[in-house]
C-alpha cells in the first residue's frame, strides 16, 4: 500500500496488486506530493502532540509534513514495500525528523492496538484494494475514540482535459481495464462515502478538491510524467502481461501525452474525494 503512491496489501488472505508499482517514474511523481497539495483538508485537524499513522505512506513526503505539524507527537508511516520504506526513512533522516519513522505492514492487519492513534490517514490507497471496506474497518479499529480517520481518493472517470487527445482517451480506457483486472476501483472518489458508511463510520464530513494542471510548466510536468509511466512502470508491464496492450500501443499513448503537454491551452483536472471521520 502506498498513500503517496497507493497500493495493495499482503497477508490476511489478501494479495492485492499495486497497479502503479514503484518504478522511478512513479516515485518521482508521488514525491511531489505534500500535505499542502494533497492533504489540506486534514491540516486543520492536526496539532502538536498527536500520534499519527499514515497507512500507505509511499516515499514519505506527505508523512514528513505531518511530522512537522504535530511535533513532538509521533508519526508512523506504513507501506508494504520495503524498498519504498527505505526511501522514506532516508527522507526522514535528511529532514532530521526524530519523531518520524517508517515500517512495512499490512493495511488489513495493522500491528497496532485498538484505540492507539489520534489520526489514521490514507492517501490514494483504497482505490488499489480488493476489499476497501475491510481496510477501513481496520483503520477505524486503531483510531482513538474521538480521533480522526482521514481519507482522500481520486476519481479517474471524473478527470477531464483539453485539448481533446485521442491517445488520452485510450490511456483512460487502458488504465480502467488494468486497474479492474487487479480488482481495484479507479473511480474510488465517488464511492468513498459509501465505503466509509459500510465500514461503520457514522460521524463523517465529506469534501472534495482538485489537482489542476493548467500552466505551461504544470502541463509539461504532467505529460512527461504520464508519458514515462505509460512505458516504464508496473502499469505498462501489467497491460502487456494481461494482453490489454502492446509496446507499440503504449508508445502511442506516451506520444499522445507529450503532444497534449505541448499545447498552449492545456487543461487537466483530477478530482479527489475526501472524508474526515470521527472514530
Amino acid at each position: 500500500m502506498s498513500g503517496n503512491s497507493a497500493g495493495g496489501a499482503t497477508g490476511s488472505g489478501h494479495d492485492d496488486v499495486y497497479t502503479h508499482g514503484h518504478r522511478e517514474s512513479v516515485l518521482r511523481s508521488h514525491a511531489a506530493r505534500t500535505a499542502a497539495n494533497s492533504a489540506a483538508y486534514l491540516i486543520p485537524h492536526l496539532h502538536h502532540g498527536l500520534r499519527v499513522l499514515d497507512v500507505g505512506s509511499g516515499p514519505g513526503t506527505i508523512t514528513a509534513d505531518f511530522a512537522c505539524l504535530v511535533a513532538p507527537g509521533e508519526v508512523l508511516g506504513l507501506d508494504r514495500s520495503p524498498e519504498v520504506v527505505a526511501v522514506a526513512t532516508a527522507l526522514a533522516r535528511e529532514r532530521h525528523l526524530n519523531n518520524l519513522s517508517f515500517d512495512s505492514g499490512d493495511i488489513y492487519s495493522l500491528d497496532f492496538p485498538d484505540n492507539s492513534c489520534d489520526v489514521v490517514h490514507a492517501h490514494q490507497v483504497l482505490q488499489h484494494l480488493s476489499n476497501p471496506v475491510a481496510a477501513l474497518k481496520e483503520m477505524h479499529r486503531v483510531a482513538k475514540p474521538g480521533g480522526v480517520v482521514a481519507l482522500r481518493e481520486a476519481d479517474f472517470h471524473g478527470m477531464s482535459w483539453y485539448p481533446e487527445q485521442p491517445e488520452l482517451d485510450e490511456w483512460m480506457d487502458l488504465y480502467q481495464l488494468v486497474a479492474r483486472h487487479n480488482q481495484g476501483e479507479p473511480d474510488a472518489g465517488r464511492r468513498l462515502l459509501h465505503w466509509a458508511q459500510a465500514a461503520g463510520l457514522t460521524d463523517v464530513t465529506p469534501s472534495s478538491s482538485n489537482w489542476l494542471y493548467a500552466t505551461a510548466e504544470g502541463c509539461r510536468w504532467l505529460s512527461e510524467d504520464w508519458a514515462d509511466r505509460a512505458e516504464k512502470s508496473a502499469l505498462a508491464e501489467q497491460a502487456v502481461a494481461y494482453g490489454l496492450a502492446d509496446t507499440a500501443g503504449l508508445a502511442r499513448i506516451a506520444a499522445g501525452w507529450r503532444a497534449w503537454g505541448a499545447a498552449e491551452d492545456g487543461w487537466f483536472v483530477m478530482p479527489n474525494a475526501e472524508i474526515i471521520a470521527r472514530a
